[in-house]
């Protein structure tokens, strides 16, 4: 197995409340409704379970499964980062974060995250990979972002 990484950022200004964002954002079952490829997530206190399926990676079919600690600084920050149960080994993980700021349009929603799995692929074809991986993590970005919207009933401000 060969570690691999991708990495995004995105930011928005959105014309919801930061309440409304926060509610959202803190909703396991929401997230998993709104996440392509994500099958569900499972909290158990701080902790969320995310089970992923139906993933392709240079034709590599992944059923990603990872736990996260979220840690929540409310009303404006949550930060989440890779945590496994005590003697479990977890082949993928996400880091990041998530930062809500009021602005007069609405809130401004800033997301960093980076994602590592690993595969069984060699470490020389981490170049296509990483291209691979970050394909699928914009096209969830994307539609994560377009579901947010919809169920906020919401805008994206230009």
């Amino acid at each position: 197995m060969t570690r691999f990484s991708a990495d995004t950022k995105a930011e928005a200004v959105v014309t919801a409340s930061r309440a409304e964002i926060w509610a959202a954002l803190t909703d396991p079952a929401l997230i998993a409704e709104l996440t392509p490829f994500v099958r569900r997530i499972t909290a158990e206190g701080d902790h969320w379970r995310w089970e992923l399926s139906g993933l392709k990676v240079l034709g590599v079919g992944v059923e990603p499964a990872f736990t996260e600690l979220m840690t929540y600084d409310e009303p404006e920050r949550i930060d989440f980062r890779h945590d496994p149960p005590d003697g479990e080994t977890e082949r993928s993980g996400v880091e990041g974060w998530y930062e809500l700021t009021e602005v007069d349009e609405g809130t401004r929603l800033v997301t960093s995250l980076e994602i590592t799995l690993d595969l069984p692929l060699p470490k020389a074809s981490s170049r296509a990979v990483k291209a691979a991986m970050g394909k699928v993590v914009d096209q969830m970005g994307e539609r994560f972002s377009k579901g947010l919207l919809a169920h906020l009933d919401a805008e994206e401000v230009a």
